[in-house]
């Protein structure tokens, strides 16, 4: 059985919104600080948040997201690539041994 969603209020920027979501609510007033702030940055001081703030927040906030998940699997390949080279060189190491028995004298019952 899915989550029912609840209405949360959460205030942004002196307004406002009542939502319907199953997401808990300490998450959704921590977003909600989040985009808040975000509005703070793109709003020149002493001027009152207007509806365009929003949409410029939301567009920061998404450049913020694009560019993190675009520095994580730059740091995801590195590391694959990383893992490989040793991989590779522990195979490397360990051939001549794995080599070596077939090279040994056997012994004879």
């Amino acid at each position: 059985m899915a989550d029912v969603g609840r209405t949360v209020e959460l205030r942004i920027a002196g307004n406002s919104y009542r939502v319907v979501s199953s997401a808990a609510e300490a998450d959704l007033q921590r977003l909600a600080q989040m985009v808040g702030a975000k509005i703070a940055e793109v709003t020149p001081r002493g001027r009152p948040v207007q509806p365009q703030a929003m949409l410029l927040a939301a567009i920061a906030l998404a450049h913020e997201l694009e560019s993190e998940r675009a520095d994580r699997e730059s740091l995801e390949k590195r590391t694959r690539d990383f893992l490989q080279r040793a991989l590779a060189r522990i195979d490397d190491a360990l051939e001549p041994m794995a080599e070596a028995p077939e090279n040994a004298p056997s012994s004879v019952e």
